[in-house]
């Protein structure tokens, strides 16, 4: 069969699907210590977080705000969710810092699990409608929720998705237990179906197998078997991050097309048009974690040195008003992504 490939066999098995058997392969070669323990090393911090995970967070500019011509048909989109981000930010944080934070991390939650499905959809869009379709929604969707439900019934772990407390956790053994139960029900019977349908029609859709068995190792290793911060983070923020990063290149030769075939035009044009695209996104990536750093956290001196002598900020309604601002473009970004996507119905 021809395999769906979103721009190119290479293009795709490079940035989109080795990403989490890389990030797996590197943890596996790391000292048991950081397999298991809530140190994060700097240098880990940097790579992953500033380079990777805040970066691919801007990446969502190319496809919005910095292309005119859906600027020009979702205006009032692009104006109206910033700012209603910013109003309910404010009211969360204004109730509780805490509220605010958890409200968060389950809408990044949210994020992670709906771009795994995205690219289900992707691979899967030349296939035909079949009764055992439901099966592929199913395996994805729960090869990131059964790790969660995981973390949610466990004691307290070595990492946490923003700061500690963010997720509800309680201790339930039994939870663990019928979760673990229907996540292992769930893979036999989508094996069972990729074989059938494999002896049957002699028809293997390589890529959306590779998504789905990339999802269940760096979500199930990620959270499940290893137990570290450092772990939890390569595997969560690369296995997100660059797959994000590819869609964006990948979709900036043609704005109105999912998987362009053309050569990149505007600001993607030139032989250094994927060096201009990073490293716009790695200054913005720095300048607002600099920012962050200076004014709230004050745990990364050595990597932001002259946003040091900005004053830290304590005074509680301050930062009510102050962190819900320093986090938009993380919620313009999940919100944004529900619609950024959405091809029209001709």
């Amino acid at each position: 069969m021809k395999q769906p490939w979103i721009r190119s066999a290479w293009y795709d098995g490079l940035f989109v699907l080795a990403p989490p058997f890389v990030s797996l392969l590197i943890v596996l070669l790391l000292p048991a210590a950081f397999r298991n323990t809530p140190h994060m090393p700097l240098l880990g911090w940097v790579a992953l977080v500033l380079l990777v995970d805040v970066s691919h967070v801007y990446s969502t500019l190319f496809r919005t705000y910095l292309d005119a011509q859906r600027r020009r048909r979702q205006l009032g989109l692009f104006v109206v969710v910033p700012v209603l981000c910013y109003a309910a930010g404010v009211a969360l944080h204004l109730a509780s810092g805490l509220l605010f934070w958890r409200v968060l991390a389950y809408l990044a939650v949210f994020h992670f699990i709906r771009q795994q499905y995205g690219f289900l959809r992707l691979y899967s869009r030349h296939e035909p409608t079949v009764p055992y379709r439901w099966l592929d929604t199913a395996v994805i969707y729960y090869a990131t929720i059964y790790p969660l439900l995981y973390w949610h019934f466990s004691p307290a772990r070595n990492f946490n998705w923003f700061v500690d407390g963010d997720f509800v956790q309680l201790d339930w053994p039994l939870g663990r237990l019928l979760a673990t139960t229907a996540y292992a029900v769930l893979l036999v019977l989508y094996a069972s179906k990729e074989l059938q349908q494999w002896l049957q029609t002699r028809r293997f859709n390589l890529p959306r197998n590779l998504l789905v068995i990339g999802t269940l190792l760096s979500w199930y290793f990620g959270i499940v078997y290893f137990n570290g911060d450092l772990a939890f983070t390569l595997l969560n923020v690369v296995s997100h991050g660059i797959p994000y990063l590819a869609l964006i290149w990948a979709a900036g030769a043609q704005p109105s097309s999912v998987a362009p075939r053309a050569s990149p035009s505007g600001l993607w044009a030139g032989k250094y048009g994927a060096a201009v695209f990073l490293g716009v996104l790695v200054m913005l990536a720095y300048f607002e974690e600099g920012i962050w750093d200076g004014l709230v956290w004050r745990e990364h001196a050595a990597v932001f040195g002259w946003f040091q002598q900005l004053p830290r900020v304590a005074d509680a309604t301050t930062l009510a008003w102050l962190v819900p601002l320093l986090a938009l473009p993380q919620t313009t970004h999940y919100v944004l992504d529900g619609f950024i996507w959405r091809r029209e119905k001709k």
